[in-house]
């Protein structure tokens, strides 16, 4: 059967999002298509408005819609630690667990030389630039426990163990090669109150 144009362009670009199968961007598209116009166009604007408005927090590299993200701008956080994920999204499930107060850093990403990802495409300059500033007693490296996240903890322990009293990882309550996103919030609990000092030998 040949679709629409627009139709088969809508499939097509919903195909394109993490998780979104073929089959999913289908059954969207044709939701979309049928539903009341007024879905569509409130969803459409939610997209632009996303777009236009939220960029990387210039301190964290978390998601903002000024320069500070509202984690960073909440001065009620803990300053003595920084907790180190791989995506922004990372940050708002480890929030959900309400087990941490204190502070956060986004890479961007996880060192990966089969995709050509370096320390350099990393957000790791704003990193060091926080830690040098001193008042920084621990770094809690949460990157996925995944063969990618664990190379990027030992990068990081590496470079900032003469910097920071205190490396750790959290703890295996974490399953391995699993994703931070997926991890319910007492996974996540028994994760960071366990974790441990984490040396890169």
């Amino acid at each position: 059967m040949k679709l629409p144009a627009s139709l088969h362009r809508l499939i097509e670009e919903l195909a394109k999002l993490p998780t979104i199968g073929r089959k999913s961007a289908k059954r969207l598209a044709f939701h979309l298509a049928t539903a009341p116009k007024a879905d569509p166009n409130a969803l459409a604007q939610a997209l632009l408005a996303a777009a236009m408005e939220l960029r990387p927090c210039t301190q964290c590299g978390g998601i903002a819609s000024g320069e500070l993200c509202p984690l960073c701008n909440d001065k009620s956080r803990l300053e003595g630690s920084i907790l180190v994920v791989e995506e922004a999204r990372n940050v708002f499930t480890v929030e959900e667990s309400g087990i941490y107060k204190g502070q956060y850093h986004v890479l961007g990403g996880a060192i990966s030389p089969m995709k050509g990802i370096g320390p350099s495409q990393l957000n790791l300059k704003s990193l060091e630039a926080r830690i040098d500033q001193g008042g920084i007693e621990e770094l809690i490296l949460a990157t996925n426990p995944t063969l990618e996240g664990e190379a990027t903890a030992h990068y990081l322990t590496d470079l900032f163990q003469s910097k920071v009293a205190r490396i750790t990882r959290i703890a295996r309550g974490m399953p391995t090669g699993g994703d931070l996103e997926y991890a319910d919030p007492g996974t996540l609990t028994r994760a960071i109150e366990g974790r441990t000092r984490f040396n890169s030998a």
